[in-house]
């Protein structure tokens, strides 16, 4: 593995760091935790260090199986990534979405970061963590309820109290980012990011290019298109979000699998999988600190961690850039 450290702190983050959304099993269809724990431990047999999670995902389910997951393991040797600011159990602030929770209930979801909420937050989540501090504490997505000094400040207090190390944030663009940084010491942003979904290159990247802040990428697989294994005609399972995103309509995957296929070649001649080829294109793209990528199973764990034992020359970066200029999406 390799690791890369996170601007402004001295925290060091591995390349491959392990996205624990899907573990949670919301939105995924349910997940199976003793293959979720597995796909933790053996992720930190091969070097993933760094766990990202957030209270949202199984409302506490994927954070009580990262808890569960590194009993055990030094405490040091490891980062804890987690986030505060989306509510399933008070109605309060931005409403995101209507959901299901694992048990098929019904549920409500919010975007809130008000001071106290965030307090609380912060407690649930190191009890169901099993830990004392967080490593890297962030605002899961903007709330525009709730200023954003007063969400900033609710972090510097934990930080003084020693519960959390650094703060980020999450879906912000450069000018919230700048805001924030106002009244926090801040370290990164975390955003989605891949081959199919680049806005960011406009603004935010060379926001954080000139302030120094790191640029955490989630999705770069784009949850599962990017592997080549969802084809056209793809059913997806019930409780899955998949089927209602524009990226997995028939005609995307249609256009998205003719660009993979120009890719192959270059994946066959390296002896990795498209996925890991995409990981290894993400990680060399102008700002990118991290990539986050999530695991179901021991099987897809060894196969993200594995790819950084692999390296893109700057001839194939080049190659597969132009590849990706003439792919075009419907939304």
């Amino acid at each position: 593995m390799k690791y890369r450290k996170l601007e402004n702190t001295d925290l060091t983050l591995s390349e491959i760091t392990f996205g624990a959304w899907a573990a949670g099993g919301w939105m995924w269809g349910g997940t199976e935790r003793k293959d979720a724990i597995d796909a933790i431990r053996v992720s930190y047999s091969l070097g993933v260090t760094s766990i990202d999670t957030a209270p949202i995902y199984g409302q506490g389910t994927s954070e009580e199986i990262v808890g569960e997951a590194i009993r055990g393991i030094s405490r040091h040797s490891v980062q804890i990534l987690t986030k505060y600011g989306m509510r399933w159990d008070l109605k309060k602030g931005d409403f995101a979405f209507k959901s299901k929770m694992n048990n098929g209930d019904d549920i409500d979801i919010y975007k809130y970061a008000g001071k106290e909420s965030i307090i609380k937050e912060c407690e649930d989540s190191l009890k169901r963590l099993g830990t004392d501090y967080i490593d890297l504490y962030q605002i899961h997505w903007p709330d525009s309820t709730t200023p954003i000094e007063e969400s900033m400040e609710a972090v510097v207090r934990l930080i003084e109290q020693g519960k959390v190390r650094y703060a980020g944030v999450c879906n912000y663009n450069a000018a919230q980012m700048a805001e924030a940084a106002k009244y926090i010491d801040l370290a990164s942003d975390q955003v989605p990011y891949s081959m199919v979904k680049r806005s960011i290159e406009e603004e935010l990247v060379p926001y954080c290019l000139e302030h120094k802040k790191s640029i955490l990428a989630y999705s770069p697989l784009e949850r599962g298109l990017l592997t080549g294994k969802i084809k056209p005609g793809h059913v997806f399972a019930p409780g899955d979000h998949r089927k209602e995103v524009s990226f997995f309509q028939e005609e995307n995957l249609k256009r998205t699998n003719d660009i993979l296929e120009l890719l192959k070649p270059i994946a066959a001649e390296k002896n990795i999988t498209l996925g890991q080829l995409v990981l290894l294109w993400t990680l060399e793209q102008p700002g990118i600190t991290i990539t986050l990528v999530g695991a179901r199973n021991s099987e897809q764990a060894i196969e993200n961690a594995k790819t950084v034992d692999s390296k893109l020359s700057k001839e194939e970066i080049q190659i597969i850039s132009g590849y990706l200029e003439n792919l075009e999406l419907v939304s």
